[in-house]
């Protein structure tokens, strides 16, 4: 049976002191983590804002912030953000699995710097890279098409991580080798053992990066900021810069959109938590 500890060590401590300090020390972390999203989730569906006052249940619940927050095309914006996000995740993870098989099972010239390239990627600011960004989606080498405007230009760079690679890289080459060699001689080919073997025994690490990707583009602001030169292309996080600086909006519509922009990253982590967890800790508990 697997037992995990806390950085503190109260799982050790027995006793009534040692209880009633772990009541309090868990009762303050949930206070500090969830007080904000809970204030959140009341001031949206409340009528009237205190902001000196918290209340666990709005004093007159309404669902006008929402309906008003559709007025001012919150939810067209919605729209476009899981559009991106859906197509932008599942171009990341296609390519990260496949250029993961390849730095971790195959051998060939230059793979070191293939490797530090991924790495520099990892460190450049957005603010960096912006202006070179915007001229190559303005017009894409070899093909010579302008994505400015398009869905595609918010999706194509953001289709390859550092990160998610990485990650998968290194979960792939803790897969045991001799399952491959013995696939091979079995007769399978090179797609029907990454299909068959590698990937199933990578869902941990799929899990990884389906959530810190999902994150990842979901939050972006200056990738669609570059591409979107009108509003009907802005995506939540753009939006909600807009509303905050509208005057004729109130707060409590830009609490609901507020809302509505972190309600999907939540319900992404619940969704992969399992396999988000075990991604975490199976290179702690190896050996």
């Amino acid at each position: 049976m697997m037992r995990f500890d806390s950085a503190l060590g109260l799982e050790s401590r027995r006793g009534p002191l040692a209880t009633t300090l772990k009541v309090l020390v868990y009762a303050f972390m949930v206070i500090v983590f969830t007080g904000p999203l809970v204030g959140l989730l009341v001031s949206a569906f409340s009528k009237t804002l205190d902001p000196t006052r918290f209340t666990l249940w709005p004093d007159d619940f309404t669902l006008e912030n929402f309906v008003q927050a559709g007025n001012k095309n919150v939810y067209h914006y919605l729209f476009n953000s899981f559009v991106v996000v859906g197509f932008g995740l599942l171009l990341q993870m296609l390519v990260s699995v496949f250029a993961a098989y390849a730095l971790a099972r195959k051998k060939f010239r230059g793979m070191a710097f293939v490797m530090l390239i991924m790495l520099a990627t990892m460190m450049l600011p957005e603010e960096i890279i912006a202006i070179p960004l915007s001229l190559v989606l303005a017009d894409m080498p070899i093909i010579h098409a302008d994505l400015i405007g398009t869905y595609a230009g918010m999706i194509l760079p953001v289709g390859a991580w550092g990160f998610s690679i990485l990650v998968m890289t290194e979960f792939m080459k803790e897969v045991p080798v001799e399952l491959e060699e013995a696939a091979r001689i079995d007769g399978a080919g090179e797609l029907r053992i990454f299909f068959g073997i590698i990937l199933p025994l990578c869902r941990p690490a799929l899990g990884v990066i389906g959530v810190f990707g999902f994150t990842m583009i979901w939050d972006q602001y200056l990738l669609p900021l570059i591409v979107a030169p009108e509003s009907s292309m802005w995506t939540l996080p753009i939006a909600l810069r807009s509303l905050r600086s509208d005057e004729e909006v109130g707060i409590g519509v830009l609490l609901a959109a507020s809302l509505l922009a972190l309600l999907p990253s939540i319900i992404a982590f619940l969704a992969f938590q399992r396999q988000f967890m075990r991604g975490l800790t199976s290179g702690a508990i190896k050996g």
